[in-house]
């Protein structure tokens, strides 16, 4: 088998790659840097010049060519490599008739525990869908934002106690909204400074959420390994990850208990085998991240069904056109053929050869290109807000 073309898709907010092979079988992947989503294409072009013409099997070599070829990596180009990756491993499964998580020496499971995406501008936006959610099924909700999704035109600005207690009263809000039925999965959004998220962490300990998700900016493992150092609730962090060896970075510094690698931008299918194996020797629990479409989330489940040391999975229900607005349906549920249904919380990991999903034929009629402009949230000094 050979492969005759390799094809950046841009469907929407996604973007995807499809690669062709002489055979008919063709793989489907998608890339992760959903901020940059013209470079992670032009990625995946680049690394066409070296894929078309040979044989789609040996998907570690492919692997280690694209990512240490010149040495130079990062978030878009290797948003481009994961595309790649997840496509390969699409027709690999699908030539031999099995899907991927076989192929990784599963499964170790046949069913995943998801979590549903919270959005809201104002808390009782906020309690009113984590409460819909639970009517839906699900035993988590995550995305689910204390210092809630203000408009990013709204110049911020709170003194720090009132910031710290706002938020610190929004989790106990948000706690006896759903009983103790429900795991909170507290996302931050990379909001706080390292002494805000001591302060924060320590103030909610009591309502007992699963993790806290990215508190800090990613870029400092001493910095997240001295906060988690500090406080008391599992720090979950990694879906600004590009590559394993960030994860080894944290999780040798103890600045992490659930690793947030997303395969779309971390290096593919490949890399997630990687990180977990790594991640289960730190006794360290995978959460992969997926705010994107039903194929990213395909992806994932085939990894969750692969490992031991899998946690929960990220269920997107919102963000649409990058709007902070929750739905009840996944995120590109319109472009695929099919999505993983949720039942009392968990979805069946697919069986179907490949990763078992694929693009509709008319996905790029269905979504015409989308990019998201660049802005970020002003703060009353004149400086920005990570939101």
């Amino acid at each position: 088998m050979k492969i005759t073309k390799v094809t950046p898709l841009h469907v929407g907010q996604f973007m995807f790659c499809r690669i062709d092979t002489d055979e008919g079988i063709h793989g489907i992947g998608e890339a992760g840097a959903w901020g940059h989503t013209k470079a992670a294409a032009t990625a995946i072009e680049r690394f066409a010049e070296y894929l078309v013409g040979k044989d789609p099997g040996p998907i570690e070599h492919h692997w280690n060519v694209m990512h240490r070829f010149t040495y130079f990596q990062g978030l878009a180009i290797n948003a481009g490599i994961s595309a790649i990756d997840i496509a390969l491993w699409d027709i690999k499964g699908k030539a031999l008739g099995q899907p991927v998580h076989k192929l990784l020496g599963g499964p170790t499971r046949t069913k995943a525990r998801v979590y549903a995406h919270v959005y809201g501008k104002t808390i009782e936006a906020v309690l009113e869908e984590c409460k819909a959610k639970k009517a839906a099924g699900f035993t988590a909700v995550g995305h689910i934002n204390p210092f809630l999704d203000e408009g990013e035109d709204e110049v911020y600005f709170k003194p720090h106690v009132k910031k710290m207690r706002d938020a610190i009263d929004n989790v106990r809000r948000m706690r006896e909204a759903v009983g103790d039925d429900v795991d909170l999965n507290i996302e931050l959004h990379r909001r706080l400074t390292p002494a805000e998220a001591i302060v924060f962490a320590r103030g909610i300990e009591q309502y007992h959420p699963m993790f806290i998700e990215d508190p800090i900016r990613p870029e400092g493992p001493d910095a997240m390994a001295r906060v988690a150092e500090k406080i008391h609730i599992p720090i979950a962090t990694g879906e600004r990850f590009s590559n394993l060896y960030e994860f080894q970075a944290l999780m040798v510094r103890g600045g992490v208990e659930y690793a947030r690698a997303d395969l779309c931008h971390c290096g593919g299918i490949t890399a997630g085998l990687k990180i977990a194996a790594i991640a289960e020797g730190f006794q360290v629990n995978m959460i992969p991240h997926n705010p994107l479409s039903p194929v990213g989330l395909a992806a994932c489940l085939q990894l969750d069904a692969a490992i031991p040391n899998f946690a929960i999975q990220e269920y997107t229900t919102g963000f649409e056109a990058g709007v902070m607005e929750s739905k009840p349906l996944h995120l590109g549920h319109d472009v695929v053929d099919e999505v993983p249904v949720v039942e009392d919380g968990f979805v069946t990991i697919p069986t179907r050869p490949g990763i078992g999903i694929d693009l509709v034929a008319d996905a790029e009629k269905i979504r015409p290109p989308l990019v998201n402009p660049i802005k970020m949230r002003p703060h009353k000094d004149g400086f920005i807000v990570d939101q």
